[in-house]
């Protein structure tokens, strides 16, 4: 059985642009970052969406809520399990004033953020095989997310592409969590 996964990243956050490290700060949206979430929410009603699952974190929230707007007809529930990666200390901070080689103890490994994707994604699959199912989410949760369906380890989460604001990536999703990408990182809407 197949399960259609669509993935999307929130619009485009002041701290996106500043270069802040956000973590599981709430985000504030842009303009531009509301603007291509209204993009993204027309984009998506050409998918019959039959659930939406969106972080908890407020740049997804929003993002989410403009999606529904166009896309009323999906049940939707917001999770912890989908925020990014926590960053303990490192929150709030420039990306150019961390020591990513000597990383404090309280931030998210690598392997145990891909370890929380992966369970949520096991889970979800088990719910919804035959489903048309979007996770609205983050940079850095995506990417892991794409390297379970990929069979890739957690080492290699930042040599993956990053993921463009509302971008999106449509997925088949196997039983053995593995999958076949059909659309990848597309933000044709913004254009």
């Amino acid at each position: 059985m197949l399960m259609k996964l669509i993935l999307t990243r929130h619009g485009e956050t002041e701290e996106n642009i500043a270069g802040i490290l956000q973590g599981h700060m709430p985000g504030k949206l842009t303009i531009n970052g509301e603007e291509q979430t209204k993009k993204l929410a027309q984009r998506l009603t050409a998918y019959e969406v039959d659930i939406i699952y969106s972080s908890d974190l407020d740049r997804a929230t929003k993002t989410t809520k403009e999606i529904i707007k166009a896309n009323p007809n999906p049940v939707v529930y917001f999770t912890k399990e989908l925020r990014e990666r926590y960053l303990g200390v490192y929150q709030g901070r420039h990306s150019d004033e961390v020591d990513w080689n000597n990383q404090p103890s309280d931030i998210e490994t690598l392997q145990q953020m891909q370890n929380r994707i992966k369970n949520f994604l096991q889970k979800i699959y088990n719910k919804h095989k035959n489903k048309t199912i979007l996770f609205v989410t983050h940079g850095a949760i995506g990417r892991s997310l794409i390297t379970v369906i990929l069979g890739k380890p957690a080492d290699i989460i930042f040599e993956m592409e990053k993921i463009k604001n509302t971008a999106i990536y449509l997925f088949d999703i196997k039983d053995n969590l593995s999958g076949k990408v059909i659309i990848n990182n597309c933000d044709k809407h913004l254009l």
